[in-house]
């Protein structure tokens, strides 16, 4: 039986865990997510020091502070064979650019965005495979199992915005594509 390894990171959204199989990071989950840590093995041990971790915390450092990390820590998708089909798609939405569900699931093939949808919100490596970037079909911010509110600070981080205080109620709407197109509720 392989061992997990766990770690933590304190980002400026609130804290990470980081999960390995020693060698791949296995998963990325904000703290207080939904799903949380849902392919972690039962039986696994905090190490922070192995090199996984360390190549994630770099790319981590680099996304927080507004720049697109130019490499990738090495990775495994542990799920299903859909799941591990869209989480990889996801990987394929660029750095500050927006899709839908529709797209996604057009792109493979797939007649349901729903179902794409229940894969992008089991994703277990957030952020690296950038569920956060994906929108309904009207642009409206259709769940993320971090929140919504990481979710806008999320796709303000990536088109160089402030961070926007929200007022509870408003509805965000962003159009898919480039995340320049992020709005102010309070313009």
């Amino acid at each position: 039986m392989n061992m997990d390894y766990t770690a933590h990171y304190d980002s400026p959204l609130g804290g990470i865990t980081l999960a390995s199989d020693g060698k791949r990071l296995a998963g990325l989950w904000f703290d207080d997510q939904k799903y949380f840590a849902e392919v972690l093995d039962k039986e696994h041990e905090e190490k922070p020091d192995i090199d996984v971790f360390d190549k994630t915390r770099r790319w981590l450092d680099e996304y927080f502070c507004g720049r697109e990390p130019q490499f990738t820590p090495p990775l495994v998708f542990r799920g299903s064979d859909f799941r591990k089909r869209v989480w990889q798609r996801l990987m394929q939405i660029p750095y500050g650019h927006t899709e839908t569900y529709g797209d996604i699931a057009r792109s493979l093939g797939c007649h349901s965005a729903q179902a794409v949808g229940g894969a992008v919100g089991h994703n277990p490596l957030t952020l690296i495979a950038p569920c956060h970037r994906v929108m309904g079909s009207d642009g409206s911010l259709t769940g993320y199992a971090g929140g919504i509110d990481k979710k806008i600070r999320l796709l303000q981080l990536e088109g160089g915005k402030e961070p926007v205080e929200m007022t509870p109620g408003i509805v965000m709407s962003f159009k898919p594509g480039n995340t320049q197109n992020i709005i102010n509720p309070k313009a």
